[in-house]
């Protein structure tokens, strides 16, 4: 199997796979893949971990960096990011009335939480919501992109809105290519202006941040727009007859990440694995509740109470974020105890495939059966012009 993307990475499938967990990434490209690890939730320090780690179980073959950079954040954030006040700057910014209605939803499921004060320290201060949080700028992408730079990368992403020009520069003087994510012709079109490599045109299907343009619309779309600009389909896809639909529709490859969520190897907390497991197609849900921007997720008490008549509707990115992901880091522990509320209230950004995600496999694995699948229906493509 040979397209244009596989002689650019030197890579054996046209696979690209998106996860935030480095086993994954490691996994898919020693499969013959590319893996991309998204760098959203990590500080400087924890993203140079990650990738000295890929580093070391690779072997050298090609993997990639996937950085959120969004166009247009709340200001107070961004001035945080500039180190006008830091994370302080950034909870002060959040709304009591949205602390507070935090605080009611934890009540009402059950779950166990701190005092007022103590838990928006907790919840924007560790781990996960603090990468998520204070790296969502662009100072804080600045620091991922360089630490993604200074390693043997083979391709770096920008994952919403158009990828600022430093990163552009920085990535092509260092002779690494550039994608960007978009989800209609005209994002594409600027994307290619500002300098960007390889298109991934992402369907509404997928999950996480995602226009309304489904992937069988938008790619042949895209396809025509950037040409000859390579281009990945994404959204929706997680079997070989999807992969071999999108390369009939012009795509050079596949972006995958749902797909990767119900593997043996994936950082979905088990709870939540277990409800992706039993989901259907129906079971998702396009909210800003996670990040304050559109996001794909499993429908749960946490989608349906910030989608309510009583909420205080979702901040703008990354202010939701400081408020949500610090929730989440609490509402899954809690529920690996076995409260019901907690696990009532856990979700996850999740596309529509999710009801073909139906068994846990080695990553290794799907990657196998997904090319098995594309020759399969390629001979059968083949078969009918015989």
């Amino acid at each position: 199997m040979r397209t244009q993307v596989c002689e650019t990475f030197g890579i054996e499938f046209p696979l690209f796979a998106f996860s935030h967990c480095r086993d994954v990434v490691a996994a898919v490209t020693n499969a013959g893949g590319l893996g991309v690890l998204g760098a959203v939730a990590y500080t400087p320090d924890r993203l140079e971990e990650e990738l000295r780690w890929i580093d070391d179980h690779v072997g050298g073959r090609p993997y990639g960096v996937d950085v959120l950079v969004p166009s247009k954040i709340d200001e107070s954030a961004e001035r945080a990011g500039r180190g006008e006040g830091g994370l302080d700057t950034m909870l002060a910014a959040v709304p009591q009335e949205h602390w507070a209605f935090l605080f009611q939803l934890f009540e009402k499921y059950n779950v166990p939480l701190p005092d007022f004060e103590k838990a928006k320290k907790a919840n924007a201060g560790s781990g996960t919501a603090r990468g998520a949080g204070t790296q969502v700028t662009q100072q804080g992408a600045s620091e991922l992109i360089d630490v993604s730079l200074a390693h043997p990368i083979g391709l770096i992403a920008s994952a919403l809105g158009t990828p600022p020009a430093l990163m552009v520069e920085k990535a092509k003087a260092a002779g690494i290519p550039v994608a960007a994510l978009v989800g209609t012709s005209e994002h594409a079109r600027r994307q290619v202006a500002a300098g960007v490599d390889l298109i991934v045109a992402q369907g509404g299907e997928a999950g996480g941040h995602t226009g309304e343009i489904s992937t069988m619309v938008l790619v042949p779309e895209v396809v025509d727009t950037v040409a000859p600009v390579p281009v990945l389909a994404a959204g929706g896809i997680a079997t070989g007859r999807q992969m071999a639909a999108s390369m009939a529709l012009g795509a050079s490859g596949v972006w995958c990440g749902s797909v990767w969520l119900t593997t043996e190897e994936a950082e979905t907390p088990p709870h939540v694995k277990a409800k992706m497991l039993a989901a259907t197609s129906r079971d998702t849900i396009r909210s800003r509740s996670r990040t304050g921007k559109p996001a794909r997720q499993l429908k749960s008490a946490w989608t349906e109470e910030w989608e309510g008549e009583g909420s205080p509707g979702a901040l703008g990115m990354p202010l939701q974020m400081i408020v949500a992901e610090g929730a989440m880091r609490q509402i899954n522990k809690v529920a690996e105890s076995g409260n019901e509320g907690a696990r009532e209230l856990a979700n996850y950004f999740v596309g529509q495939c999710v009801g073909q995600m139906n068994t846990v496999k080695p990553a290794r694995q799907v990657v196998y059966d997904m090319i098995e699948e594309f020759a399969d229906a390629i001979e059968r493509l083949n078969a009918m012009s015989a």
